[in-house]
């Protein structure tokens, strides 16, 4: 046990009075990652202060922050330097992620340090999207740690070929090559699993500065370089200013009529005045005539760089659309493959839509297909229909339109994604693009002479679906089935979709899992979708509990076409009529997954019709329907020339 540190590492260095000069240094961005506790702060800090990046007003600062929130006694707490949350430092667990810049006479350096804690996954991958380098800490008494493994698998799955290994903390088992030796054994192989290229191990002490900027003389058995050193002298992958051009258009900038530029962020590769770019998605060509920055025309523009790009041809072009290199363009398509990490607390569910948000485009989308789910132990494939909080996945994803990407391997920042939760606004995934499945220029919608007008105008009736929606024993089966019956009295014609005649065909092969439910009805929207195209009155009647897919089902119609229906009928009247006994089973435990007893349901917050049905008999309930359709009907005769359309 050591109680003060070598003299080697206790050295003060003189506070400067500027930073160093920063011209013409190579940058270097690392993260530092790894389970909670293991001393990432303390080794950012240390780094710091150890380069000569901490001002005396910071170090008083320093001083007085360990006294009153430290946790190593009398020594300076390092940690303290980047957990600057109260909330970071009153629990001693880093939550954010915070980014450090120093410098030394070598290199500049970015330094991102991430959550250890398993809830702030998803910060720990923000920070290894644009990481260079990682450091992989790994506290020496604890060994390698679920959590070591989940941040060194969303390390690697980021494109990230360069960790250094620190064994922290190797000063509380008596500086034992054996414990050192033990751990890099075990990481070795979970890194040759994992495809990582280079893995610099190193014995650290991020508290007292053992081989962190010098060599310590208690590890006299370890003779390779000290953390700075590598880091001031590794190799990274080539830069993205290095890969083929790739510039996402984020607005159109017209300040007066005779100006018309395309104004982005350049993302990879370099565009030149005079040369050749081609629109990704149209495939049309032009030359850039001008590229316009901030205090003048430039000749080029690298990735990175903010530019506005003024082409000598009036192209449709608008955000979204990425100009590329005619000598490498990237895939276009709505379909393709992606590891996906999941960060919200509700679980992933395909078939359920999200908000895909790329470097280039946001779009409508769905994940159609979860192929499986990664052990992070063993790095196994596992069955499996969802992802829940932190979980990693395989899948096949399809977007509403077409989208401009390369695979993540070849390019991060075109290759990655996130999903956004359409009812919460919130991240719930990030994603890697693997490979496309089926390519847009593949994709030729035939055109039809025969189209909705005319086969509803044959039928004389307007289009519509309803949507019966509410717990089971409601009465939503009695309304239906009335409703169609009346309808088919007048001449509608109509269609039913519910249990009966989907369940036991089309969608027998599901259960009633949350997964079940959400392709079950997204099944039964397409099908409802195609009818009403053929002119259909179609009566949908299932439970469908959970609102995200209600509004997928909506946004499938044309518009006015949906008509939500909720039976508002009480739990305690439904459980009271309960003519199969399911409420009582589920009420017991002996059935699960019973929607309103342990599965939710989620009711409509602005349908078109609510049906109460206490006190009101089916006939009553069916009145409503008809006055509504009929209303429906008069005004859009109203509204146009051509009756029955």
């Amino acid at each position: 046990m050591r109680g003060t540190p070598a003299p080697e590492s206790s050295a003060s260095p003189e506070r400067p009075k500027t930073l160093p000069a920063q011209d013409g240094k190579s940058l270097l961005r690392f993260l530092t990652c790894g389970s909670v506790d293991d001393g990432k702060s303390t080794l950012i800090g240390r780094l710091l202060f150890e380069t000569q990046q901490i001002f005396d007003d910071q170090l008083a600062t320093l001083e007085r922050d360990s006294k009153r929130h430290g946790t190593t006694g009398g020594d300076l707490d390092f940690a303290l330097l980047v957990d600057g949350l109260d909330a970071e430092r009153q629990q001693g667990i880093t939550i954010d992620v915070a980014y450090r810049f120093f410098s030394t006479r070598r290199r500049k350096f970015i330094v991102a340090d991430t959550p250890g804690h398993e809830q702030y996954t998803r910060n720990m991958a923000t920070g290894a999207s644009t990481a260079d380098l990682a450091i992989v800490l790994v506290d020496a008494r604890r060994g390698i740690l679920p959590q070591t493994r989940r941040h060194s698998f969303i390390a690697s799955l980021l494109g990230i070929k360069n960790v250094i290994l620190a064994v922290n903390k190797i000063d509380l088992v008596g500086f034992d090559r054996r414990v050192f030796e033990d751990i890099v054994a075990e990481y070795a192989d979970l890194a040759d699993h994992l495809g990582v290229s280079s893995v610099v191990p190193i014995p650290i002490s991020a508290r007292f500065g053992d081989n962190v900027t010098r060599h310590s003389g208690s590890t006299g058995w370890y003779s390779g370089p000290t953390l700075l050193g590598h880091l001031e002298t590794v190799e990274v992958d080539e830069p993205m200013a290095s890969k083929p051009l790739r510039f996402p258009v984020q607005y159109v900038s017209r300040p007066d009529p005779d100006f018309r530029g395309f104004a982005g962020t350049v993302a990879s590769g370099s565009i030149r005045t005079g040369e050749e770019v081609i629109v990704a998605k149209s495939g049309k060509r032009s030359r850039v005539r001008r590229i316009v920055a901030h205090g003048g025309d430039l000749e080029a523009a690298i990735a990175g760089q903010a530019v506005t790009v003024v082409l000598a041809d009036q192209l449709d072009v608008s955000r979204g659309d990425v100009l590329v290199s005619p000598r490498s363009r990237p895939e276009v398509a709505d379909q393709f493959a992606g590891t996906i990490v999941w960060f919200d607390e509700q679980p992933f569910l395909p078939g359920r839509s999200y908000i895909l948000r790329t470097e280039t485009d946001t779009v409508t989308s769905t994940i159609t297909d979860l192929k499986y789910r990664f052990d992070v132990n063993d790095l196994s494939h596992q069955a499996a229909k969802t992802l829940e909080m932190n979980e990693i996945g395989m899948c096949n994803l399809s977007t509403q339109a077409p989208v401009v990407f390369d695979a993540f391997a070849e390019n991060r920042a075109t290759g990655a994604f996130i999903l956004i939760d359409r009812l919460s606004n919130r991240t719930a995934g990030a994603g890697m693009i693997l490979h496309v499945l089926r390519r847009a220029n593949n994709i030729h919608w035939q055109s039809l002479d025969i189209h909705k007008r005319e086969r509803a105008l044959i039928k004389h009736q307007r289009p519509a679906v309803f949507w019966f929606t509410g717990l089971s024993g409601s009465g939503k089966s009695t309304i239906a089935n009335l409703f169609e019956k009346k309808l088919h009295v007048q001449g509608r014609h109509t269609y039913i979709l519910d249990g009966d005649n989907v369940r036991h065909g089309l969608n027998r092969d599901l259960g009633f899992t949350d997964a079940d439910r959400v392709e079950n009805i997204r099944r039964v929207a397409e099908v409802a979708r195609l009818m009403a195209d053929a002119g259909l009155i179609v009566i949908v009647s299932f439970i469908s509990p959970f609102r995200a897919e209600r509004r997928m089902a909506r946004e499938m119609m044309a518009d006015g076409e949906f008509v939500e229906v909720f039976v508002d009928t009480p739990f305690e009247e439904c459980a009271r009529r309960d003519p199969k006994g399911l409420y009582r089973r589920a009420i017991s435990g002996e059935l699960k997954n019973f929607t309103g007893v342990d599965s939710p349901y989620e009711r409509p917050e602005q349908a078109e019709i609510t049906l109460e049905t206490m006190g009101r008999s089916p006939d009553e309930l069916v009145e409503i329907l008809e006055e509504w359709l009929s209303r429906r009907d008069s005004e859009a005769t109203a509204a146009s020339p051509e009756k029955g359309g």
